[in-house]
């Protein structure tokens, strides 16, 4: 594995930190900033982690859904589940 699938693999287990551990919001925002910075996700999506950031126990996903931003990254997670 090289360094750069090394990161993604760790930025992509970071994003699905599971809901409720504390600062879980915290994380899956800062994964979120690292995947948008690379092109992965749109500005809206982001937005959404960030809303979301001090919410432990919220899931981004069905807010991204209801607002109708992120359909491709909806379809990445969703895929990788």
């Amino acid at each position: 594995m090289t360094e750069a699938d090394a990161e993604f693999a760790e930025q992509w287990r970071l994003v699905n930190t599971p809901l409720g551990e504390e600062w879980s919001g915290r994380t899956r925002y800062a994964a979120a900033m690292w995947f948008h910075k690379r092109g992965d996700m749109d500005a809206e999506t982001l937005e959404v982690y960030r809303i979301c950031s001090r919410l432990d126990s919220t899931d981004p996903l069905p807010i991204i859904r209801d607002r109708g931003v992120g359909l491709e990254w909806l379809r990445r997670m969703e895929a990788q589940r």
